[in-house]
């Protein structure tokens, strides 16, 4: 039976692992030709394959405004369409401001922020009319968190750019919406869940008791992308089992009582 989505074609940024890999699996399930970017293009290769004739894999560099223009343009000319564009790019490199380098920074903004523009930049040329463009921002975009200055300014700028740029592409019926994780069981943060007492801060902070799984957020993602969606544009849609309703873990304050 085809799936609700079957012969659509996406890019899906990030999609060799976590969340990107998750969302890759289920568009892949609704139908939907999927191109992999990822900067680990062997690890995209791999997922391509498991994915059958329904994948492919690209390599591609967020911080590389050509290679983001090469991935779209490249699915637009083999594929003769580009319907759906997910962001899952990010990093985390933490520090206190006052001891953060400019170097340390910029790679973070330059990934999270000027990647995402990149992605919805390329996406939105590469599309004629119509389709979805999906970025995943951060509980960090709207919640505070020491040490976390450069992601946390990143993710709240690309929660704002959602919101511009569904402004600017919405006469072409192009939406463009994000998604907003808590913590979420992925290699990014493997290095705070496998530390039992920064678990149970984010444990006892999150409404719903536990952790994310990348299809929590990956389901919300294919929402947005579908067209059970199509009156949904500049949402930056919480995904994070309540927990922006209560307060965010003092992370490098448990780090340091670890030292």
């Amino acid at each position: 039976m085809p799936g609700p989505m079957e012969g659509a074609v996406a890019v899906v940024i990030g999609g060799a692992s976590g969340i990107g890999w998750a969302t890759a699996q289920l568009l892949a399930a609704g139908g939907v030709i999927v191109v992999i970017g990822d900067i680990d293009v062997e690890g995209g290769r791999k997922r391509a394959v498991e994915l059958g004739g329904r994948a492919e894999a690209v390599r591609v560099d967020v911080v590389d405004e050509e290679s983001v223009k090469a991935i779209f343009e490249g699915a637009k000319a083999q594929h003769g369409r580009l319907d759906i564009a997910v962001n899952c790019a990010g990093v985390n490199l933490p520090g206190f401001i006052t001891d953060l380098e400019a170097q340390t920074w910029q790679r973070t903004v330059d990934i999270c922020l000027t990647g995402g523009f990149f992605v919805i930049k390329h996406a939105a040329r590469a599309k004629t009319a119509g389709g979805s463009i999906v970025s995943i921002t951060s509980l960090n975009a709207r919640q505070a968190a020491a040490g976390f200055a450069g992601y946390c300014s990143a993710k709240a700028g690309l929660a704002m750019l959602t919101e511009v740029a569904a402004l600017e592409l919405g006469d072409r019926g192009i939406r463009v919406n994000a998604v907003s994780p808590g913590l979420v069981e992925t290699p990014l943060v493997e290095g705070l869940t496998g530390v039992p007492a920064i678990q149970a801060d984010f444990t006892e902070n999150t409404p719903l008791g536990r952790n994310g799984l990348p299809r929590d957020v990956a389901e919300a993602v294919f929402f947005l992308a579908s067209d059970a969606s199509s009156w949904i544009t500049g949402e930056v849609l919480d995904v994070n089992g309540g927990a922006h309703l209560r307060r965010y873990p003092d992370v490098m304050k448990h780090i340091e009582a670890m030292q």
